[in-house]
């Protein structure tokens, strides 16, 4: 990767992120939201982008959504401590209304142009899987716009070795009104990470190019 070879350690990378200015959302943002976990975690999570808590915290998923995804990787055995939690896209997007700032969808562009530092922790983690939480993470992770029904909960060997795992984005949860629907698709959402404790055990693997 050009121009990535001084950047050998997660503290050197966040250092560059900081000074990120490969897409026009740095101009707004607060901050960059960096990732956050240990250097040899096995699972990479992979997320959209900040929302209005991550970026006036500099954290990733601490808002309304990481309270569903923290409670969701409780209930499938998994450690949240052991787990890098990152973005596709670093600096928080969203539209102004009065004193509030509503989320805006990342375009291809700026999915496109964060990637670069998504690849960078990918490499310096070498994760034994990463789970890409909805759309705009399943196109950062594999360069290609697939829908979630297509891929998910099926473990997708990536063009490169690695493999992922796709899920919704806890979001989608928070945006259910019907509470038996709400707890319906929790349960997926939490048997989808339980997929990630069996990343030791040999899985049939689908390739990327076999997904239309």
């Amino acid at each position: 990767m050009s121009g990535s070879s001084s950047i050998r350690s997660l503290t050197a990378l966040r250092k560059a992120e900081a000074e990120c200015t490969r897409c026009p959302l740095y101009k707004w943002a607060t901050q960059v939201v960096t990732g956050e976990g240990p250097a040899r975690a096995r699972i990479l999570m992979v997320g959209e982008q900040p929302g209005d808590q991550e970026d006036k915290q500099g954290r990733p998923f601490v808002g309304p959504a990481g309270g569903i995804l923290a409670k969701a990787l409780e209930d499938a055995g998994i450690d949240r401590k052991s787990v890098f939690i990152t973005n596709a896209v670093k600096h928080f997007k969203f539209e102004q209304r009065g004193r509030r700032r509503l989320h805006k969808r990342p375009n291809a562009y700026e999915i496109n142009r964060c990637r670069w530092w998504l690849d960078l922790e990918r490499m310096l983690l070498r994760p034994d899987i990463v789970v890409a939480l909805g759309a705009t993470a399943i196109r950062s992770i594999t360069g290609r716009a697939l829908t979630i029904n297509n891929v998910r909960g099926r473990i997708i060997l990536l063009s490169d070795g690695g493999r992922m795992l796709a899920t919704i984005h806890p979001s989608y949860i928070l945006r259910i009104k019907n509470d038996a629907d709400k707890r319906t698709h929790y349960r997926q959402f939490v048997a989808d990470l339980k997929a990630c404790a069996k990343i030791s055990v040999k899985a049939p693997t689908v390739h990327i190019e076999q997904i239309s």
